[in-house]
């Protein structure tokens, strides 16, 4: 499913401005953002700025520059000591546990003792 924007999604309204975020990055295709519920300091969501509900959704061309983009935002994680390590999640549908329906990525720092689970 793919539209240029979705006009009752929250992550389009954010890329539109009309919701405030707060920005960390910005490519001609992606947005980046701090997540409002991060599980770590400098959690970031990586988000299509056309509206994408799952992975499969999204182009081949589209999917190398948001791995891209994801690459460059997660080495300013690390550049800026929000973590020594991190994880990239991303949840696609329901079942997967995936609430906005907006296809995005997390990036969560990680540090040695944090005591976050993550799938293993």
């Amino acid at each position: 499913m793919s539209m240029e924007k979705n006009k009752d999604c929250i992550f389009c309204k954010i890329v539109r401005g009309e919701v405030d975020s707060d920005k960390v990055g910005e490519s001609d295709n992606f947005f980046a953002f701090l997540d409002a519920h991060p599980r770590a300091e400098g959690h970031v969501l990586i988000v299509p700025k056309k509206h994408y509900v799952t992975l499969l959704d999204i182009p081949e061309k589209l999917g190398n520059e948001m791995l891209e983009f994801t690459k460059k935002m997660a080495s300013e994680i690390l550049d800026k000591k929000l973590g020594d390590g991190f994880n990239i999640v991303m949840n696609n549908l329901d079942v997967a546990d995936q609430v906005v329906m907006h296809a995005h990525l997390h990036i969560i720092p990680r540090k040695e003792g944090d005591r976050l689970r993550m799938i293993s």
